[in-house]
């Protein structure tokens, strides 16, 4: 029978926020790239809570966009309510947080694909890998880097309709779509999320391909209708009065807009009660669901049996756009029979004769283990083949983009004959995810959090693009207009930090006087400027009054104010900085050790059966990276270390 046959560079299957950022990466780097979604209408959706950023998520957006990627400016264009989270904390742990108008955030996303020059958003279920065993003569492919250690190549896809699109690289973003089904009590539907369609033919290709499958599950809490709310019970959540864009591109009054307010309400015993009354109609306790649930972000079912002790939790309310009176109840993420969610839902304050629009839903897929990808995010075993997003065990957008972003990038750099982008732990909280997920086996959807870096200190989001922004331009995705300007900005930091260290501030009254005003203590002798900003107390902004020869510009609006703030924080905490740049060191003397991409580990004397075979699994890349891994012990590294010594004589 005739079919459709085409060509591209890089096929990118499902478009939510990773395939949208490995896309675009794909395409603004040169590459004729297609984007294959299951519906126009799942491009970039939000399922779940249509928010972006939060606690260490925030990082993860302002180092996608310090790199060039695109979630930062469309949540910037799409936010009705903007937050900065954990604010009376150290700065380490300042999150950025937007609630998205959720059709808008799609609609821009889709419209920024399409009018990309290079892309073609198609929609149409991919069914099939193109596969084919590994031929070390095969030279048809220009410009791929060393060959090793791969058994098979990708070199296409199929769709349900026969068509056969070739291509040189493959990216797997399928998300939560790959044999999805939603489940609600009794109530078990063959679909995605927000009863779109499942993708139910890849899977088998993927194992066909000898790709393991395992399931997990995540969940989303009921919408309610917010004509049948009633607030005066619930305690009102203004957004911000200053506004962080996301985007470094961006400045506050580009983006500033009239704000939305989220509302902050209790579940009591009531609820408790009916959920545990009701505990054995939760497919979660029945068996229904089969697939494993993220441990941080679990059902309302869960919290109420695991935490019985907890007399209420906290619901937030939050508007799912401008032009909709659908709210999402973050909190109460459920999979209880449709009668239950009501019951449960009338108990809380407020929403006593509250309206479901949508039923809660837990949410079952197929994905796979990340360990069998290189830090690359490129499969072991078969090459050019990519996987990104929450086909690799992970949940959340922004981790999902994250990933994205870097399979993109590294597709894209392997076609270029160009060495890849691989982020380390102490570059960025990108470089923490993907080495916890290709390093440590997950046993459910992984959450980014700031614990899970050892360096947060200098992983800040505040500095994302200091630490990043030199890549992101290398790369080419960074234009050479807002690469100039990132470079006057770190002249310009550098350049005040320098000065406030020989600028001394004489002990004369006026001087004196400000130290009074802020609770400071009097000096009696000259002291530099860089001393005073030391104390807690102080500021770059508020030794303004006593600094004559401060630049004018420096006025604590605008750039200036990101400026001040590095400068606060460059002073501050020198010392502790200084101290985990020493711990930095000390990391990348590990990474650096590289281990040989065909090492033969049966022949690494004295390794525990466990390590052998974990190393085996894994295949690190470096003594750092084999260090991680569950299973590998200190004395198993030090065995490794010492072949991998003295074979090299």
């Amino acid at each position: 029978m005739p079919h459709v046959e085409e060509s591209y560079d890089i096929v990118v299957v499902g478009a939510g926020h990773a395939g949208c950022e490995a896309a675009l990466a794909a395409a603004r780097m040169g590459f004729e790239t297609i984007l294959f979604t299951v519906s126009m209408d799942s491009v970039a959706l939000m399922p779940c809570n249509p928010n972006i950023g939060g606690s260490s998520k925030g990082h993860l957006v302002r180092e996608i966009d310090a790199l060039g990627g695109e979630m930062g400016k469309n949540i910037d264009k799409t936010y009705i309510q903007s937050k900065m989270l954990n604010v009376s904390k150290g700065p380490a742990v300042h999150s950025l947080r937007a609630q998205a108008d959720k059709v808008e955030y799609t609609k821009e996303m889709r419209l920024t694909l399409q009018n990309e020059p290079r892309l073609t958003l198609r929609q149409q279920e991919v069914s099939e890998l193109i596969v084919e065993p590994f031929n070390e003569d095969d030279t048809e492919l220009e410009n791929v880097n060393n060959i090793g250690g791969y058994r098979a190549r990708v070199t296409g896809i199929v769709t349900c309709s026969g068509a056969i699109y070739h291509a040189k690289a493959v990216i797997l973003c399928t998300g939560v779509y790959l044999k999805a089904r939603c489940i609600y009590g009794d109530t078990i539907q063959e679909t995605g999320p927000n009863g779109l369609m499942a993708a139910n033919h890849l899977s088998t290709s993927m194992k066909d391909a000898g790709i393991g499958i395992r399931r997990f599950k995540t969940g989303t809490p009921p919408r309610i209708d917010k004509k049948s709310v009633d607030f005066s019970k619930m305690q009102e959540q203004k957004g911000d009065e200053r506004i962080v864009p996301f985007s470094f591109e961006n400045r506050e009054e580009d983006i500033r807009r009239e704000q939305i307010s989220c509302w902050l309400t209790y579940t009591n015993e009531e609820t408790h009660e009916i959920i545990r009354e009701n505990i054995d109609r939760s497919p979660l306790y029945s068996g229904v669901i089969e697939g494993i649930g993220p441990r941080y972000c679990p059902s309302i079912e869960d919290k109420i049996m695991k935490f019985p002790d907890k007399d209420r939790h906290q619901l937030f309310l939050e508007p799912e756009g401008e032009f909709t009176n659908e709210m999402y109840l973050d909190g109460m993420p459920s999979s209880m029979p449709e009668d239950v969610q009501y019951r449960m839902v009338h108990t809380v304050p407020g929403l006593e004769n509250a309206k479901i629009v949508r039923n809660a839903y837990a949410i079952e897929y197929d994905c796979i283990s990340a360990t069998c990808l290189k830090p690359t995010l490129e499969f072991d075993d078969i090459e050019l083949l990519y996987s990104a997003g929450q086909i690799n065990g992970s949940s959340g957008y922004e981790e999902a983009a994250a990933q994205g972003l870097m399979a993109g990038i590294n597709a894209a750099r392997k076609l270029q004959g160009k060495d890849p982008v691989v982020l380390s732990r102490s570059d960025a909280y990108i470089g923490v995810l993907i080495d916890d997920l290709v390093t440590k086996e997950t046993k459910e959807p992984y959450r980014m959090m700031t614990s899970r870096a050892e360096y947060r200190l200098l992983l800040r989001q505040d500095n994302a693009d200091l630490r990043l922004t030199d890549i992101g331009h290398d790369i080419g995705l960074i234009s050479e207009e807002r690469y100039a300007a990132f470079v006057e900005k770190r002249n310009i930091i550098e350049n005040e930090i320098e000065r406030l260290k020989k600028t001394f501030a004489g002990a004369n009254e006026e001087v004196n006087n400000l130290l009074q005003k802020y609770e400071s203590t009097p000096i009696t002798s000259g002291i530099t400027l860089e001393s005073l900003i030391r104390r807690p107390e102080l500021s770059y902004e508020a030794l303004a009054p006593i600094d004559k020869d401060r630049p004018e510009y420096m006025d604590g609006t605008g750039i200036s104010r990101e400026i001040a703030e590095q400068i606060n924080i460059s002073i501050k905490y020198e010392g502790y900085i200084k101290r985990q740049k020493e711990q930095v060191d000390q990391f990348l003397r590990m990474e650096g050790k590289k281990i040989p991409d065909d090492i033969d580990y049966s022949k690494v004397n004295n390794l525990r059966k466990e390590a052998r075979q974990k190393l085996e699994d894994v295949r690190p890349v470096s003594l750092g990276q084999a260090s991680r891994i569950s299973g590998v012990s200190p004395a198993d590294v030090n065995m490794l270390m010492l072949y991998l010594k003295y074979s090299a004589h």
